[in-house]
């Protein structure tokens, strides 16, 4: 399982000119599923979405993360995140988990986060082509490996 994090001041998803999902500060996880992902890397992947320590404190230092802040959290699904880019001119997608498997690891990751989360997850539309508007703060990106 692979997470694209992003600081964020704001960022939102629409699918046909609807927002679908929507958060102020926080962080926004483009998030992929890799074949064999079970419940351990899914629990890890939430504590780890939720405990990084990207925010700064009253020095300055990132030393916060987003369960201390309160920040939102924006989970999109992003099969591509997990493409072959190794060798060749187009990207492939084996490595990336099957439709049907890579929907039940993502809603169980956003189950796993809304229960430990209360300020909020918000979601994109599995299998959809979305729009992603983002703001992004520092920029502070990083991506997790779970």
């Amino acid at each position: 399982m692979l997470a694209l994090i992003q600081r964020v001041t704001e960022a939102r998803v629409a699918v046909d000119d609807a927002v679908v999902g929507a958060i102020g500060p926080g962080l926004l996880a483009l998030v992929a599923i890799e074949p064999g992902d079970s419940e351990v890397q899914i629990a890890r992947m939430a504590q780890r979405l939720l405990g990084y320590r990207v925010f700064a404190d009253d020095a300055g230092k990132m030393n916060h993360s987003l369960s201390d802040t309160g920040g939102g959290l924006l989970l999109v699904s992003q099969f591509t995140l997990a493409a072959d880019t190794r060798s060749g001119m187009r990207p492939g997608f084996t490595t990336a988990a099957a439709p049907v498997e890579a929907e039940l690891g993502f809603n169980r990751l956003v189950e796993t986060c809304r229960g430990l989360h209360p300020p909020g997850v918000e979601i994109g539309r599995f299998g959809t082509h979305m729009v992603i508007s983002l703001v992004n703060d520092g920029p502070v990106t990083f991506l997790l490996k779970a």
